[in-house]
């Protein structure tokens, strides 16, 4: 059973172990962390083959910092938007994991991690991930004192009508995550708009425990049936289904 804290009553709050899991993109990212940062991270891009690659990962990044999943204190998933698959795989597991520890969870935002790596430019920045079927999720987000703050909520949508609110918006922009690099020649030529280099490509499993500690100190976790995936959009298999019922 949880604490009062919702921790179980063996962690203290001051020292909880985060794991982060992030698979929204074709990229697998695991992640342990703490009150001293990142202690180590495990990233693999092999295309929508997140079921095989996931469990291994887990366990390689235990057997490696030698931090057994009895002493993970609050497990921090990737919700979305990104791929349908991945997404059900990443909770899935991660909402396994927190069920057998007992352990409360922290679900974020693709897109905030996506744009966390970008947190010291002074322009605008404009997260995305590519949606497939022409579409990228996104949203923008700002610097703060302690960050990064999202100022719009996720949205999907075609690259060229995103790129015409940039023209619009005439603001100086960053625009990271793969549905940035996808559709590079869509923004590339923009004035005033800077694509994020390959570092800035798919959200980072390290960024979810850095993220999410602050979070579990301030015990703004929940139980993980609360942990709910953000799609925006219908899986490509039931929008294939209506697309031929129509026809």
């Amino acid at each position: 059973m949880f604490g009062l804290s919702g921790l179980p009553p063996k962690l203290e709050i001051s020292n909880v172990l985060v794991l982060g899991i992030e698979t929204a993109t074709p990229q697998v990212g695991v992640a342990i962390g703490g009150h001293e940062g990142v202690i180590a991270s495990f990233h693999t891009a092999r295309d929508r083959r997140h079921a095989e690659t996931l469990a291994p990962a887990i366990q390689f990044l235990c057997a490696q910092t030698k931090i057994d999943l009895n002493e993970i204190g609050v497990v921090a998933v990737d919700i979305g938007p990104g791929l349908f698959t991945g997404l059900r795989v990443g909770m899935a597991t991660a909402k396994a994991i927190a069920h057998a520890c007992k352990v409360p969870m922290i679900g974020i935002s693709s897109l905030d991690l996506a744009a966390f790596p970008a947190r010291f430019s002074d322009r605008l920045i404009v997260s995305t991930v590519d949606a497939r079927r022409g579409e990228i999720f996104y949203a923008t987000y700002r610097k703060t004192a302690g960050g990064i703050q999202r100022i719009s909520e996720p949205h999907v949508d075609q690259p060229d009508n995103v790129a015409n609110q940039l023209i619009a918006n005439a603001e100086a922009c960053l625009v990271v995550g793969d549905g940035a690099q996808r559709y590079a020649d869509t923004f590339e030529n923009l004035q005033g708009v800077e694509i994020g280099q390959e570092g800035f490509r798919y959200p980072n499993a390290g960024s979810l425990v850095e993220l999410a500690h602050p979070r579990a100190l301030r015990e703004e976790f929940v139980a993980p049936s609360e942990v709910a995936p953000l799609y925006l959009r219908a899986p490509d298999a039931r929008i294939n289904w209506q697309q031929r019922e129509r026809s």
